[in-house]
């Protein structure tokens, strides 16, 4: 072959391989058939009501911070499905009640899966705001640590619950297939609390945690 004839092939194949490569670099935000996956940063926040129906007190859970895993599938172009999988551990209180002393309930682990459907307007942009609404089951686990009541030994238990969610976030394509994500989750659960002391119901209560998640994180397009 002619060193001109293999100088032009070289040539043809160079510009074909950079012109690939950069249509790969040149995909902008978020599309039908696209895969993010992300870790977040989450604040939990509960927004607690309800009282014991003995006592009269008041229930309260603390806040919390905790790495969470989430997953997104683009249907279409501006449908989506997210998967989140995140645990977190609160302190429950009953203050204000006719005793006239906060009793510390212990610590229990929520284990809440959530489902959303999302609607993201702007697809193919590297800003990538969304909508979402959904369906969580919320496991709680591991409850222990709670105060001796009246010198007898106390545990609570909690009921597992399905609850709804509604969100809102956005995602922002800074560089080929990496992501930046902040969202906000509203979830609307419910649970039953029972307080047994040395084994026998002495204490109930129908509580709302309805907690924020507040979160920020990395993402990556598979």
């Amino acid at each position: 072959m002619k060193s001109s004839h293999l100088f032009a092939l070289t040539a043809v194949v160079a510009l074909f391989s950079g012109t690939a490569s950069y249509a790969d670099d040149a995909k902008v935000g978020l599309g039908a058939g696209d895969l993010l996956v992300r870790v977040r940063a989450v604040g939990v926040v509960p927004d607690v009501k309800g009282r014991d129906n003995t006592l009269n007190g008041k229930i309260g859970a603390s806040d919390s911070l905790i790495p969470e895993v989430d997953a997104a599938y683009y249907f279409t172009d501006n449908f989506a499905a997210e998967l989140i999988a995140g645990t977190t551990q609160h302190k429950m209180t009953d203050r204000n009640n006719v005793l006239g002393q906060k009793l510390n309930l212990g610590d229990v682990w929520l284990l809440p899966p959530t489902l959303t459907a999302q609607w993201h307007p702007l697809s193919h942009s590297a800003f990538d705001p969304y909508v979402g609404a959904g369906v969580n089951y919320t496991f709680f686990y591991g409850a222990g640590g709670a105060d001796s009541i009246l010198g007898e030994h106390t545990r609570v238990y909690y009921r597992n619950n399905f609850g709804e969610a509604l969100q809102i976030g956005a995602n922002y394509n800074v560089s080929g297939s990496w992501f930046v994500n902040v969202d906000v989750k509203k979830l609307f659960l419910s649970t039953t609390a029972v307080v047994k002391l040395n084994g026998v119901e002495a204490t109930r209560a129908d509580v709302r945690l309805d907690p924020w998640l507040v979160g920020v994180g990395v993402g990556y397009r598979f």
